[in-house]
């Protein structure tokens, strides 16, 4: 049986205003990844972290689907296959496009996370430091996301996608982030057809059996409608 997985990166979200981690004058300009996005700056200065995924959170909860996130939730609504969605993004915009059970390796900006027992709830626009936990009351939430050293969500799940995979496709991802990066191996050694979609070729091009350069919002509609297309005739 076909089976489609999908890994998406910042790019897919650019084109709804969701800056890459490159983008010059973006808010990851602004600040050092070791000052914002690791376990040892929310140690040490927890202001600043809950104050950058304000900011963060605030910019996604503004921002729309765009053509790219609206193409994929037809696929999986129209495909007679099984269509799965990974991203690394942390925001929601595969689900507002129409998606269904997305897989967030990186964790999601409106979600918090109690970093004493685990507990999971909807993040305020604003978090607070120290905010307490709504379940133990330890004030301990945090923003829901994976900083770097810490491993990445659902990953035995995702391999498990990625060893039944028939088709594999990589969008607006930069190629150089592990383990997504190795995903498009994992997908070809069990002998799925691989394509990346990028406004750029990322640095592991090479390992792609096609390539469709330009913005997501032209190639990821023009693919699914070929999909589409090729299974009703």
């Amino acid at each position: 049986m076909e089976k489609i997985v999908i890994l998406t990166g910042a790019g897919i979200s650019a084109e709804s205003g969701l800056g890459t981690f490159r983008d010059q004058g973006g808010l990851w300009a602004q600040y050092r990844i070791e000052d914002v996005a690791t376990p040892e700056a929310f140690a040490r200065d927890p202001a600043l972290v809950q104050g950058f995924y304000n900011a963060r959170r605030t910019q996604a909860a503004a921002a729309r689907p765009n053509a790219a996130h609206q193409a994929l939730a037809r696929l999986q609504r129209n495909r007679p296959a099984e269509v799965t969605i990974v991203t690394q993004n942390v925001d929601s915009l595969h689900e507002a496009g129409g998606a269904r059970d997305v897989l967030h390796m990186h964790g999601r900006l409106d979600k918090a996370l109690c970093a004493a027992c685990g507990y999971r709830w909807e993040a305020p626009l604003e978090m607070q430091v120290a905010e307490p936990c709504p379940d133990c009351r330890s004030p301990s939430a945090r923003p829901d996301v994976v900083w770097f050293g810490e491993m990445p969500y659902h990953m035995p799940e995702i391999y498990d996608h990625l060893a039944s995979a028939t088709i594999f496709a990589a969008i607006g991802t930069s190629g150089q982030v592990y383990p997504a990066a190795a995903f498009v191996h994992e997908a070809a050694a069990a002998g799925a057809r691989t394509i990346e979609m990028n406004l750029e070729p990322s640095a592991g091009v090479s390992s792609f059996d096609e390539t469709l350069p330009g913005m997501a919002t032209e190639t990821v509609p023009r693919w699914v409608e070929g999909l589409l297309a090729r299974r009703t005739t």
